[in-house]
């Protein structure tokens, strides 16, 4: 059997001062950071989405409710590898996965490497299979005025033949 499946996540999260700026599981020295109830990673959040929507696992917001305060400032890359763990558990495996934050700030070309590989690395595969890229919406929007990033990912997942 050879059934491949496509999920797609989208995340957003407004920039507030005194916040840490964690994109794709990398810090990044930024006056604002992102608000949320983990550490606002909106690239690793998105992809958390990805791979438990092509597997059909849920999503981000049923594995890690909001409303549960063990869960406050949780390490976004942790929660990509728990939600990871569940698709594997579920018979699938990553294939590949792209990531695109939307914002006109920062720019992250010059780390983007880094993210894939942190990216990779809660997910257990080679950095060679997850992409990190950008882009702005020349001033449009909530992102164009600054107010905050948001990110999108896509990730492709094969069923795992059981081993007897």
């Amino acid at each position: 059997m050879n059934e491949l499946r496509v999920g797609l996540g989208v995340d957003a999260h407004a920039f507030a001062d005194g916040v840490r700026l964690v994109l794709g599981g990398v810090e990044f020295d930024h006056p604002r950071g992102l608000v949320g109830h983990s550490d606002g990673d909106v690239i690793a959040h998105a992809l958390v989405d990805a791979v438990l929507a092509a597997a059909g696992a849920g999503d981000i917001g049923t594995l890690f409710p909001s409303e549960d305060p063990a869960l406050d400032g949780i390490n976004s890359l942790e929660m990509l590898g728990v939600a990871y763990g569940r698709v594997r558990d579920g018979g699938w495996e990553l294939v590949n996965a792209s990531c695109v934050l939307v914002g006109e700030e920062p720019r992250i070309a010059p780390r983007s490497e880094d993210m894939a590989a942190a990216l990779a690395g809660a997910l257990d595969v080679d950095a060679s299979r997850v992409h990190v890229a950008a882009t702005t919406t020349d001033g449009l929007g909530f992102t164009g005025r600054g107010e905050g990033l948001a990110a999108e990912a896509v990730a492709l997942l094969r069923r795992v033949e059981p081993t007897s």
